[in-house]
């Protein structure tokens, strides 16, 4: 399988991110917190006093804290790029007034 350089990609619309790339990046957000939380569990284990304390605390708040990151993905949207809106300086001359619409008449016929 041939793989792809990585290019810059430039965003010429205000269309969200693909869903495949929003939920892996919802993934690797869950997945640190997760970490983070493991490493308080091993770090109470091996520490004394308060700070053992706070960090027991820190790992029982944290699955509360990752699910809402993980959760927050889709809402978030950058502003997309301005709107084109064409200069107005070059317009069409008004055209020639015309008369005011009057009933034709049929000379030939009396009214």
């Amino acid at each position: 399988m041939q793989v792809k350089p990585k290019r810059q990609v430039f965003r010429i619309t205000g269309a969200p991110r693909a869903l495949k790339e929003d939920v892996r990046s919802r993934e690797v957000r869950y997945l640190l917190s997760m970490g983070f939380r493991t490493a308080c569990f091993v770090a109470a284990i091996v520490t004394h006093g308060i700070l053992r304390w706070l960090l027991v605390v820190a790992a029982f708040v944290l699955p509360y804290v990752a699910v809402v990151l993980a959760n927050a993905g889709r809402e978030r949207r950058e502003a997309g790029p301005a709107a084109f809106v064409p200069p107005t300086g070059r317009e069409l001359p008004a055209g020639p007034e015309s008369p005011p619409d009057t009933p034709k008449q049929n000379p030939g016929h009396a009214v």
